[in-house]
């Protein structure tokens, strides 16, 4: 999904949702005594960045942004014990742009677009309903050095910037849908021994199109230094069902009826240094002629003194007869000033044959609560 072509938004929205939670939080401190297994916590953090970006074959701009390692955000979180390890859990998370005070990823974002889900806990698993946050995209952030970082992640890029960022190359389509889903529904397993599961499926919520869905389902294993993930998603819209076809969309190849992602990754931590290793097949299916984006990205975090030196490389080819690849790799460093905030500075190298490179370096702080 394009993060360039939504409306505006109002600081007004961040001022009312921050009352809503303060009373909240206030009611619910207030009446704790009679519900003294239930809790309700207010977490976040606030990333901000500077440095120069310059997109490929763009201009280069000088730039205060949000979110240079992580989007900065704001969230809810609430349990209530039902008893015999039952619960009912909640969230309501939203994120802001500290660089302008707007809320959202960027303009025109839902307000509560990280997560806003209700659901129970139980010893069988967790089923949620609501917005939720993707598998794809739990694994793409997990096996990457630079985890989330919309701003020097070679995966994120690579993943979720695509033809709505540059139309120029024609079938980098990145993946479509975006990293939460609305009108979803979600299980989750239980741990076992490392081994998790989780699938995930969302309604289009348009009368008369019923065949409009997204679904997506995951395995997730960790256990001492290693770790792993098989995901598999589908979609057959963007925001909106038959919004593939509108021929005003500039954020999908014209054509394009639906996506198919195939994606796994591996870590491993030796202690002196952490191994990342992903691969994904994009398969989309467009008129006149289907083609797949193959894409592998290889990275390290190695401990320095306090903090960890991070450094990813991907690359992508499609298989769309254009014969296009994308490279794109970032070196970063980032140091804890307490357990709450660190500093960090990265750059990132990105490039499309045929087009001159794009670079982004930057310095920045983020402080989580």
């Amino acid at each position: 999904m394009s993060r360039t072509t939504r409306r505006p938004q109002c600081l007004s929205n961040i001022t009312f949702a921050l009352h809503i939670v303060v009373s909240a939080i206030t009611a619910f401190s207030i009446a704790e005594p009679a519900h003294a297994q239930s809790s309700l916590q207010l977490v976040g953090q606030v990333d901000d960045w500077a440095g120069v970006q310059k997109l490929p074959s763009k201009p280069m701009a000088w730039e205060d942004g949000g979110g240079g390692m992580s989007e900065s955000y704001f969230a809810l979180h609430g349990k209530e014990d039902l008893g015999s390890n039952w619960s009912t859990v909640f969230a309501l998370e939203a994120f802001f742009q500290p660089q302008n005070g707007q809320s959202g990823r960027f303009t025109g974002d839902s307000f509560f677009s990280r997560d806003a889900y209700f659901g129970i806990d139980s010893p069988y698993g967790t089923l949620t309903f609501g917005r939720i946050t993707t598998p794809l995209f739990i694994s793409t952030i997990l096996f990457n050095p630079f985890v989330d970082s919309y701003t020097f992640s070679p995966m994120i890029f690579q993943t979720y910037l695509g033809q709505g960022t540059y139309p120029s190359y024609a079938t980098d389509q990145g993946v479509i849908g975006d990293s939460g889903w609305n009108n979803a529904v979600s299980y989750a397993t239980p741990n076992f021994a490392g081994l998790s599961g989780t699938f995930i499926y969302a309604f289009g919520g348009t009368p008369g199109e019923a065949g409009a869905h997204k679904s997506s389902a995951q395995l997730l294993f960790s256990n001492g230094p290693v770790g792993a993930t098989v995901v598999y998603q589908y979609v057959n819209f963007n925001s909106q069902p038959l919004d593939l076809n509108d021929p005003s969309a500039t954020s999908t190849v014209p054509g394009l009826r639906s996506q198919k992602v195939f994606q796994t990754g591996l870590t491993y931590d030796f202690q002196v240094v952490k191994l990342f290793g992903q691969y994904m097949r994009t398969a989309n299916a467009v008129e006149g002629g289907d083609y797949d984006v193959n894409t592998v990205q290889a990275g390290v975090t190695v401990p320095i003194s306090l903090g960890s030196l991070m450094a990813s490389y991907v690359r992508s080819t499609d298989s769309g007869g254009m014969q296009q690849h994308r490279n794109t790799w970032a070196v970063g460093y980032d140091y804890p000033l307490s357990p709450h905030t660190d500093v960090y500075a990265a750059f990132m190298h990105d490039e499309f044959n045929g087009e001159s490179p794009g670079e982004t370096a930057g310095v920045g702080m983020r402080a989580k609560f």
